[in-house]
């Protein structure tokens, strides 16, 4: 069963940076789509970053504040979120999935990570 396993949340002042991180089970090279997803209170959950072997991708509201990104040597994904906002307030999840589908599927989830922008 893979795990995936969110950390680097927390309470942050508006403005402020943050970096999340996701550990896999699995070596992340087998993975062929990761992703961070928020979902904030009484909202739809979000796809925030997505990253591949090729290349990256964000969310309008992600783009140019948050870089994902991933380390090899510790198997990890991570979120560098900067210029944080009270609108980015939500649980923070790690996804990911060995099967490339249209539109993305995502197999395995993290238990989530809460941030909270306020000041």
């Amino acid at each position: 069963q893979v795990q995936l396993v969110e950390s680097g949340g927390g309470l942050v002042q508006p403005g402020g940076s943050l970096r999340l991180s996701c550990a896999a089970s699995d070596n992340i090279r087998d993975f062929v789509i990761m992703a961070w997803h928020r979902q904030a209170p009484g909202k739809q959950r979000e796809l925030v970053a997505t990253i591949t072997r090729t290349g990256t991708t964000y969310s309008s509201n992600s783009k140019g504040r948050f870089t994902i990104s991933r380390d090899n040597a510790k198997n990890t994904v991570n979120l560098q979120m900067n210029s944080l906002n009270p609108e980015d307030t939500a649980v923070y999840y790690c996804a990911a999935t060995k099967h490339l589908t249209v539109p993305y599927k995502f197999d395995y989830w993290g238990q989530g990570t809460q941030v909270t922008v306020s000041s």
